[in-house]
Formats: structure tokens, sequence, C-alpha cells
């Protein structure tokens, strides 16, 4: 059994050589500003990593450093540590050992807190010592709502079924009002935790069903409270300010909220159901910001072409693929590094998903006659040098935005198709003649998101019979010549096998020949000038590659094939023709 050490870690520190003695007297004078501990505090100004001090300690206290990314422990175990005192000491159970149980500890010289753990454990202890940043993650995933969310339901139910008052005068006299807004706090803690883009609440005729989009999947919490549901239709309808007595016709909103430290937008929309009100609701953490162009993932030669393309003093850059491939995400990642004072950008959007200083962002309120073309022909007429519109949904739109990219403005936008390849056949069904776009045109990117294998669980995986022939047949992939992997399904991601997306992207830059297409609306021209053309490479050969390496799974690979109507999949495709 191991027990903390009482070391003076600065000095030690110091006789490592890790640290001068003058950044020692920094630090503590710091670390009474902040309010930190000493390690902390040093890690924090830089004068030491975190890997370097936990090595040390590891040393000098003759306890394991181990990398929780790599260590498979069971989520029951973890939770016999209450999560106000794994939160407040940074600690973890890691395992049962019949004897004693492995505690990681971010601080392993916290005696206090050490008496505390086996306090409330009530057993011997060993310790681990394990990375703070590490443990935070593991705690949202190990620390999940669902059985605080079900007993609150629970309460909530409880008390309406306790009351023979109907639903309208509960409101009204606000007896529900605090346990409604509990269960919510619950259910977008547990959201926030786990990084869902949505949330759905959906009312059956039984049931209750919370659902969470987790990395583009949706994964569900029932509740048999189903009186419940109004209550909470209501309360949220109030936090959006829509019409609490309509519930006849969908509503749209939306509202801020801070969850967990994080600035939360969050748009909301009602839908009238067999059994009450559908409520989906969109999360937006503006506490992230746009993305840094370099972190979307795209490989160093698309994106060099793209960064060419987007800093074009006029044309039309278009990013395609269905609603939540991450196509805002790009056009927001190129808008963030064209963001100067010398360029005037204003942006048409539904909604305004984050919040860009020194961008004019306008929001449309179909409502009031504020559509996309409305908003954008204003636009044209505040002197802008880059506009961004949110979607080209019609053909008035387009008409605008092509436009503007004739007359000197670089436009970006994004489009509902399924490739590259057939954007501009769809611009040209919606009206746009050929030679307009031959002009306006730079660049088309479809992309797609697809899981990425989680890291702490992944292994080998031999591809099964159809997979093979579709590999095969599809792809003229040799099946043998290649190593797939896949994520078994761990604590770290839920068992699920996946943790985190990745962007898979399709580029066509115009030429020559693209454009004498175009002039000649020769759609099939269009098609077999832009097979050829130099860099070009499919979605679903791009996102073999990613999975040849490692990176996700043939699973993934075969859903994203699902969504993509190449041309190229219509007859089998080399994959080093279609390189380039």
């Amino acid at each position: 059994m191991a027990f903390a050490k009482k070391i003076r870690l600065g000095d030690l520190l110091v006789e490592k050589n890790l640290i001068t003695e003058d950044q020692l007297q920094l630090a503590l004078t710091e670390q009474k500003k902040l309010g930190r501990k000493l390690g902390g505090t040093l890690i924090e100004l830089g004068m030491i990593d975190e890997d370097s001090l936990l090595n040390l300690l590891s040393a000098q206290l003759g306890i394991p450093l181990i990398d929780l990314h790599n260590y498979n422990y069971s989520d029951e175990v973890a939770k016999l540590l209450p999560e106000v005192v794994a939160r407040r000491y940074r600690a973890i159970v890691l395992d049962d050992r019949g004897s004693d149980y492995l505690v990681g500890m971010a601080d392993p010289t916290d005696i206090y807190a050490l008496d505390e753990i086996r306090d409330k454990l009530n057993k011997p202890v060993s310790q681990a010592i394990v990375r703070e940043s590490e443990l935070l993650v593991n705690f949202d995933m190990v620390y999940r709502r669902t059985e605080e969310i079900s007993a609150l339901a629970e309460e909530l139910g409880q008390d309406l079924s306790d009351s023979a008052i109907n639903l309208d005068e509960l409101l009204q006299t606000g007896m529900t009002d605090a346990p409604v807004a509990k269960l919510l706090q619950s259910i977008f803690e547990d959201a926030v935790q786990v990084n869902a883009s949505d949330i759905h609440i959906e009312p059956d005729r039984h049931v209750i069903r919370v659902r969470q989009r987790i990395d583009g999947v949706l994964y569900e919490q029932v509740m048999k409270e189903t009186q419940i549901a109004p209550a909470v239709a209501v309360r949220l309808k109030l936090m959006a300010g829509l019409n609490i007595s309509e519930k006849r016709l969908p509503q749209d909103g939306r509202f801020s909220m801070i969850v967990k430290n994080r600035d939360i937008d969050v748009r909301l929309s009602t839908m009238p159901v067999q059994y009450g009100e559908s409520v989906v609701m969109r999360l937006l953490d503006q506490t992230r910001g746009a993305l840094d162009i370099a972190k979307l993932g795209m490989p160093p030669d698309l994106l060099r072409r793209f960064r060419r393309n987007f800093h074009l003093p006029n044309g039309m850059i278009l990013v395609t693929g269905p609603t939540g491939s991450g196509k805002t995400t790009s056009l927001y990642a190129a808008l963030k590094e064209l963001n100067r004072p010398e360029f005037k950008i204003i942006t048409v959007e539904d909604p305004v998903e984050y919040r860009l200083e020194r961008i004019n962002q306008v929001q449309v309120n179909p409502k009031i006659g504020l559509n996309f073309a409305h908003v954008l022909r204003t636009a044209l007429r505040q002197d802008p040098d880059i506009i961004m519109v949110g979607e080209m949904r019609d053909a008035e739109t387009v008409e605008i935005g092509v436009a503007a990219a004739m007359t000197g403005h670089l436009v970006l936008s994004t489009l509902h198709t399924n490739d590259t390849v057939s954007t501009a056949t769809r611009l040209m069904d919606m009206g746009v003649e050929g030679y307009l776009l031959a002009t306006t045109l730079r660049t088309i990117i479809a992309q797609r998101l697809v899981r990425k294998i989680c890291r702490s669980c992944v292994e080998d995986y031999r591809p099964d019979s159809f997979e093979t022939g579709w590999l095969q047949d599809i792809l003229n992939i040799e099946v043998s010549q290649h190593h797939y992997k896949t994520g078994r399904g761990c604590n770290h991601c839920g068992n699920t096998g996946y943790h985190g997306r990745m962007g898979v992207f399709e580029l066509l830059d115009m030429n020559s020949e693209l454009a004498e297409a175009l002039r000649n609306n020769d759609s099939q021209g269009f098609v077999e000038a832009a097979l050829k053309a130099p860099g070009y490479e499919p979605l679903i050969s791009v996102a073999h590659h990613h999975a040849s390496n490692g990176l996700t799974t043939i699973e993934e690979m075969l859903r994203l094939a699902g969504q993509v109507k190449d041309e190229v999949l219509d007859e089998p495709l080399s994959l080093d023709s279609a390189a380039g």
C-alpha cells in the first residue's frame, strides 16, 4: 500500500535543476494571487511541462504514472467515489484489487485529500498519478447525469400526479418551475459533458424519449413519466420567448445559457406530434468559437489549394454536403483567417452560429420578409469586400450571389449537393447560365464527417465477406494489402468504439476544360473533365485512405458511401488514377 509522502515540491524541482530558485520565488508569489497549487502554477507560467513534473513525482514517490487514455477502468468502480469528492480532490478510482483500491490522483502529495478519499472508500488505497487534463475529461464520461435526470423526472411526475390542479394552473402559480428547471439543467449539463450537438425531447404513448446526438449518432434515454412532457415543453418555450398557448403549430426560437462555465446558444424547434410536442435543440458552444483553418483536418495539399482560392479578390467558393456535415464550420474557419481590418465582411445566416468580432453578421427572418435574397441585395450596398451566404436556397439568392462574384466581391456559400461534380449542374438547374458559372466559380468543396476510432480501444480488424466484396467491386481494392482498425468499446468512448469526428473532403478547382464545358452547358462534359482534373479525388476514396490508415472504420466508410451518389461509383474506381 502506497502512502503519500510530504515533500517540498519547489525545493525538489530546484534540486533537480528543472527550475531555478528565481523561478520558484516568482511562482510562489503568483500562486498566492491565483489561489492554485504550486505545480499547477508552474505549468500555467510555462516554467515546466506537466509530464516532466509528473514523471519527477512518480520517481520520487515510487508510484506509477498512468495514461488514462490507455487505461480501461470500470465506470462502476470509478463511481465508488462520489462526484463531488472526485472533482474536489482530482481523484478517480481505477481498480478494485480486492485488498485495496488503486486511485489515480493529479496531486499525490495532497495528504489531506488522500485521508478524505480513504474515509469515503472505507478501504486501503494505493496511489497512481494521472494528468489533470485527462482526469477532467474522464469525469464527464463517468459522472453522466442519466440517473439524476430519471430521478428528477420521477419527482416532477409525482408532483403533477399528486395534484388535481390542471397544468395551466400549475404553470400560472409557478409550482412546477423549480422541478422543471432542475430537470432541464441536468439534461443540458449531461449533453454538454459529452459534447452532444443536439437534444431531442420526444413524447410517446407510454414514455418520453430524451435523445442526444453525439458524433452524429443519436443515443437515447427513456423516462416513463409522460405527464411531465407538457411542463417541459412550456418551460423551454418560455426560455425561447415563444407562445406557450400555441400547441398546434411549429415554432422556432433561441436562447443563451451558461452550462458548466461554457456559453451555449440554443436553437429550439417545436413540432406538434401525436402525443404532444416534440422539441429539438441544437447546442452551439460559443466558448469554442470558430476553428482555425489548419484544424479542419484537410490534407496539406487540399488545404493549400483551398487557401489559395479564398484569398482571391473575387469569385465564388462553394462548400457542399448534407445538413450536419460541417460546411458552415469550414466557412467560419476561412472567415476567421480573412478577418482583418482592411476587409469589410458581411455574413447572411440562418441562424448566426458563432459570433465573430469585426464581421457584420445578419440573421435572416423570413417572417418579416428578411430572407437571404433581400439581405444579400442590401449587403451589396454596404460596400463589402467579402460576403458569406449561409446557404444558396433559391434561384434568386444564387443569381445575386453570382452577380456579386462578377462585380469584384469574394462570395462564400454552401449548397446541399452530394459532391463537387454535381454542384455546377445543380446551379444550372436553378437557372444560372453556364457562362456565368465559368466566369465566377473558383473552387467547390464537398465534405462529410466520419467518426474517429477511439484511441483507447483501437484494435486490428478484418473486413467481413460483404465489406471485402464491396471494396473489391467498387474501389478495386485488394483487401489483403491494407490494414484496417476498429474500436472494441471502452469507458472512454461510452463503449461505442468511436471518439470524436474528422472531416472527409473532396475539392474541385476550376480549370479551362471545366470552364469550357460550362460555357457550352455541357453537363456530361463537365463530369468527364472533373474526373480527370488534377488533384481531384472523390470522397469515398479519401474515406478509404483514412480507414486504411486506422483513423476510421470500414463501417463509417460504408455509411458515407450510402450518403454519396458519386458518378465515379457507377463503375469500379482505381484509387491510383483517382488521385490525379
